[in-house]
């Protein structure tokens, strides 16, 4: 039997994300968790006093251990910006395959941020101000890093699959 594999998709917003991840989830046959999504759920409840900060990520993490144990892959998609973060969806599975998705072209990733239309009822989007100033710490480990600016979504989700490895 082979163990189920966590792709954890993270960039900055407006480096493709979410257009990598949904087609890369339906050629693995993958649950799909994206933390705005649950992240504007748990806002939509109306229990919180304030924006999540860590609840989505939390949220996420063990709903990717749950589709893992039972042998289902799990595409994640989230900017995953903190060593905190990633070290907990590493914790979350035994194969994981990280992927940082950045957009090389300053240009066309600020024409990504102000042109985006959000599919997530309610979510407010990032302006640009706001994506340039984000905290975001450098990777500190080996893990696959794709330029949305010089490939396609297909050729990232083509060479995502690539580094799939099955036991």
């Amino acid at each position: 039997m082979t163990s189920a594999v966590l792709v954890v998709l993270g960039g900055l917003p407006g480096t493709g994300k979410s257009t990598v991840a949904r087609p890369l989830a339906r050629a693995l046959g993958a649950a799909y968790l994206r933390i705005d999504t649950i992240e504007q759920a748990l806002a939509d409840s109306g229990e919180l006093t304030a924006p999540p900060r860590a609840a989505g990520y939390i949220a996420g993490y063990a709903l990717a251990r749950d589709q893992l144990a039972n042998g289902i892959d799990v595409v994640a998609e989230c900017v995953n910006p903190l060593k905190i973060t990633r070290d907990a969806w590493r914790a979350a599975g035994s194969r994981v395959l990280e992927v940082e998705l950045v957009c090389s072209d300053p240009r066309e990733h600020r024409a990504r941020v102000e042109g985006r239309v959000t599919d997530v009822p309610g979510l407010r989007l990032p302006t640009w101000r706001d994506v340039a100033e984000r905290e975001y710490e450098p990777w500190d480990r080996d893990h696959l890093v794709v330029d949305t600016a010089a490939v396609t979504a297909a050729g990232c989700v083509e060479l995502i699959l690539r580094h799939v490895t099955r036991p």
